[in-house]
């Protein structure tokens, strides 16, 4: 029986070694308070607010690919991108390769299932946001990777709870899912990936999944702490399925649980 071993290194950032085959999801790897502030977000502070907990050498060696969900600056920084210079191939949306090209990376769009090594990774869709934000911040991918004898991972993306997350998880039934939390939000408006009661609903929706909820407490306009999803999920009698990793923290994941 193979195992998933998933990091959290930082915010989005994601380090996935499955069926012998390493994925390196949005790599933002730039040291703390080397970006500004979102602009027209609360808490106007530098980004990042915490350092990586490990070097950014150790997430890029001996990838077999990345992934960049979409191009904001927070899954994808200028350090991210000097790493993958000459590196693997960056999975990505099509409508970004070209951008990605330009900065010197191996960009290979993502637009119907693909095989990275003994991996088949599904491009997913979901809604980074509400209303007009959602139209305003563009379309962000999300994965299912699947592999014989390995957990089925789901990885959201920047998305809240919406139809389109539903269907993958009805459709693909996932034993991991990956969520991005934090209620990141610009001034007025509601948040524009999943707030605690959006983690919520994705683990009363996959009962027999184990729900994974990232994106906390490294930007400055993810207003939500790890403590409101654990709190949430405890309120709510899923706790035991909703998991909050610290940052550098990796989980070794079975198929049989």
């Amino acid at each position: 029986m193979s195992e998933l071993r998933l990091t959290l290194a930082r915010h989005a950032t994601l380090h996935v070694a499955m069926a012998d085959t390493r994925l390196l999801i949005d790599p933002m790897l730039g040291p703390a308070r080397s970006q500004p502030a979102i602009p027209e977000t609360p808490n106007q502070v530098p980004n990042p607010l915490v350092d990586l907990p490990m070097s950014a050498a150790s997430l890029v060696a001996d990838l077999d690919a990345a992934v960049v969900t979409h191009l904001h600056p927070d899954h994808l920084d200028r350090e991210g991108a000097t790493a993958l210079v000459g590196g693997p191939p960056v999975l990505c949306q099509e409508r970004e390769a070209p951008a990605l090209s330009r900065a010197g990376l191996r960009p290979q769009p993502l637009a119907e299932p693909t095989m990275i090594g003994a991996l088949t990774v599904t491009p997913t869709w979901g809604q980074h946001g509400h209303g007009a934000i959602a139209r305003e911040m563009g379309p962000v991918l999300g994965l299912v990777l699947a592999a014989d004898g390995c957990p089925t991972l789901y990885v959201a993306g920047d998305s809240v709870w919406c139809d389109d997350v539903a269907e993958i998880i009805e459709g693909h039934r996932p034993d991991v899912i990956v969520v991005n939390a934090g209620a990141p939000q610009f001034v007025g408006t509601e948040p524009i990936t999943m707030n605690a009661a959006d983690v919520v609903a994705v683990a009363e929706a996959a009962p027999d999944a184990l729900v994974i909820a990232v994106h906390m407490e490294a930007i400055n306009h993810c207003v939500e702490p790890r403590a409101a999803v654990r709190d949430a999920a405890d309120a709510a009698g899923v706790g035991d399925r909703v998991h909050v990793p610290a940052d550098g923290e990796t989980l070794a994941l079975s198929a049989s649980g």
